[in-house]
C-alpha cells in the first residue's frame, strides 16, 4: 500500500503595505526607489504601495487598519501610512493625535514629514534646520526649486515621475542629514510637545526607506 503523504501547509509570503497621502509624489518616489533597490523590481509582489482615495491622516490608517483586520490578510503583513503634518489650519494637532493612536493600538506604523514630503527632497540636497508653516512656504522660501532647476527640472510639480531620478544621488546624504535635523528638532523642543507631529522640522521618510531595504 503507498504511503500516505502528509499534507504540507504553504506559508504565505509576507507583504509590506504602504498607503500615502499624496497620488503621485510620494507613490512615485517610493515605486522609484524600490525599482532602483531591486532591479526588476523583484520585490514588487511582496512591498506594494496601494491604491487608495484616502488623503487625511485618520482615513489612511483606518484604511491600513481595515486592510490589516481583513480575513484574508496574514498576521505577518506590515503596514506603513505616509502623510504630511501640512499647516496647523488644515491639520490641527488633534487630528494628528486620533491618527497617531489609531496607528499605535492597531501596529501601523506612521512616516510623517513636517511640514511636508517635500522636506525630505530638500534633504538630498542641503542639511536644513528650518521649519516652514506650509507646502507653499517651503516652496517659496526654500532652495529646493533652485537644487531642481541645477537637475533639469524647472517647474517643480508633484506629479513628476522623474523626480526620484533627480534627487536619488543624494539618498545617503538626505539619510544622515534627516536623522541630524529630527535630533535637533527634538532637543530644543517643548517638553510637552514632543510628538513627530508636533515637530518642525521633522521627517520620518527615512524610517520607511529602512523598513523597505529589511523588509524580507
Amino acid at each position: 500500500m503507498p504511503k500516505k503523504k502528509s499534507a504540507v501547509q504553504r506559508k504565505l509570503q509576507a507583504v509590506l503595505h504602504i498607503y500615502c497621502e499624496g497620488a503621485k509624489t510620494e507613490p512615485n518616489y517610493i515605486n522609484s526607489y524600490l525599482q532602483e533597490t531591486s532591479p526588476g523590481n523583484r520585490r514588487k509582489n511582496v512591498i506594494r504601495v496601494e491604491p487608495t482615495k484616502k488623503n487625511t491622516p485618520v482615513q489612511l490608517v483606518d484604511e491600513a487598519v481595515k486592510h490589516k483586520k481583513s480575513p484574508t490578510c496574514p498576521k505577518s503583513d506590515i503596514f506603513w501610512v505616509v502623510f504630511d503634518r501640512e499647516s496647523v489650519a488644515k491639520y490641527p494637532d488633534a487630528l494628528h493625535a486620533e491618527a497617531s493612536q489609531k496607528a499605535k493600538s492597531n501596529g501601523i506604523n506612521i512616516a510623517i514629514s513636517n511640514v511636508c514630503f517635500e522636506l525630505w527632497l530638500l534633504l538630498h540636497f542641503q542639511e536644513n534646520g528650518s521649519p516652514y508653516s506650509s507646502y507653499a512656504d517651503l516652496i517659496s522660501n526654500s532652495k529646493l526649486k533652485e537644487h531642481l532647476k541645477e537637475k533639469g527640472i524647472h517647474e517643480y510639480d508633484k506629479a513628476n515621475a522623474s523626480i526620484f531620478d533627480s534627487v536619488k544621488g543624494g539618498l545617503d546624504s538626505a539619510r544622515k542629514a534627516a536623522k541630524k535635523m529630527n535630533a535637533q528638532t527634538l532637543e530644543s523642543a517643548d517638553p510637552q510637545r514632543t510628538k513627530p507631529y508636533q515637530l518642525n522640522p521633522f521627517t520620518e521618510i527615512h524610517l520607511l526607506l529602512d523598513a523597505i531595504d529589511n523588509f524580507e
